[in-house]
């Protein structure tokens, strides 16, 4: 009789664990591929990379779908998908024209500025009053 009465207070125990470890192995997984986190800049939240560089949206953009192109991603590159991303809440990954994967936060694909050399650096924002600094 012993044996049963401990092993139905593991059993009943494990059962609560379990969900507290999916839990937490769930949360750290979408954690972990989140491609970019809220930020702080001079102008106010921004969202930025792992680097922590400051990221923009393009107001040619259609949801969804990429304008810049070609020479444009010279100057803004895009914030790359991996061939295994997924979207997740408000993250989506869209196709580039090129077939190439691309990071977009409620619709707007994401892009760095080449001329923001540091952490916090907005100097894109407001470019050609196209280019705006991607908000949380």
């Amino acid at each position: 009789m012993t044996i049963i009465l401990v092993s139905s207070r593991l059993a009943s125990l494990a059962r609560p664990l379990a969900a507290v470890a999916l839990v937490l192995a769930t949360t750290a997984a979408l954690a972990q591929m989140a491609p970019a986190k809220p930020g702080t800049s001079a102008k106010g939240p921004v969202m930025v990379d792992a680097k922590g560089m400051t990221l923009y949206t393009f107001d040619r953009d259609a949801s969804g779908k990429s304008a810049c192109t070609g020479p444009c991603t010279e100057n803004w590159p895009p914030l790359m998908a991996g061939a295994d991303a997924q979207a997740s809440g408000d993250w989506s990954v869209i196709a580039r024209p090129d077939g190439k994967k691309q990071w977009a936060y409620k619709g707007k694909p994401l892009y760095a500025w080449k001329n923001d050399k540091a952490p916090g650096e907005t100097s894109g924002d407001g470019f050609n009053g196209l280019w705006h600094m991607a908000t949380p």
